[in-house]
């Protein structure tokens, strides 16, 4: 087992995962509104393109976070992390 991380380096570790979840977030939601412009034939592209963009951006944005969460949440307990 390795030691509990100090103070300052559990507030930087998780600032970052705080950002990384922000940025799924907006680069999810970007994936659908490209998706549906490509849809919707305002960006040229195939649409089978802009279908699958939009179904994969929405899937990553509910299901992105709770599974980059949960994948933490185990490393930290094998680490022996709070």
């Amino acid at each position: 087992m390795n030691a509990p991380l100090d103070p300052d380096a559990a507030e930087t570790l998780a600032a970052k995962r705080y950002y990384i979840l922000g940025a799924v977030r907006v680069g999810s939601i970007a994936a659908v509104i490209l998706g549906i412009a490509i849809a919707r034939a305002l960006i040229e592209a195939p649409y089978a393109l802009g279908v699958v963009l939009a179904v994969a951006g929405m899937l990553a944005f509910f299901f992105g976070p709770p599974l980059l969460a949960k994948n933490w949440k185990a490393k930290d307990r094998e680490q022996g992390q709070p």
